[in-house]
């Protein structure tokens, strides 16, 4: 069993940045997938990153809209996953999510029923 605590959420005006971090307690995080959705109101959740485990060297991949701006980086001593968000655009604001999984394919990571475990949410608001 795997719990995830995101953070470092909070109100940046456009241009600014932020540092979100996802801190897991349980199992063997390093072995473990981790993706970075994000969700509106009445929206559906969406793929932002996404960071491989140990087995596959940790490769990323990003939704085109934050290519060049995300970047998302994980240390396993810390047990810990960052996603840095360099110049923030008022359509980033959205409430953020950890998710952490095994097992997924490559087609897979951006559907969020592939992990298994999520965090709560920490609130990103950009105002323009």
């Amino acid at each position: 069993q795997v719990q995830l605590a995101e953070s470092g959420g909070g109100l940046v005006q456009a241009g600014g940045s932020l540092r979100l971090s996802c801190a897991a307690s349980g199992g063997t995080f390093s072995n473990y997938a981790v993706g970075w959705f994000r969700q509106t109101p009445g929206k559906e959740r969406k793929f932002v990153a996404h960071i491989r485990g140990r087995g596959h060297g940790g490769t990323t991949h990003y939704r085109d809209s934050v290519k060049g701006r995300f970047t998302i980086s994980r240390d396993n001593a810390k047990n810990s996953v960052y996603l840095q968000m360099n110049n923030l655009e008022s359509g980033d604001t959205a409430v953020y999510y950890c998710a952490a999984g095994t097992g997924m394919i490559l087609s897979s990571i951006r559907t969020p029923g592939q992990y298994t475990y999520w965090g709560q949410g920490t609130q990103v608001t950009v105002s323009s």
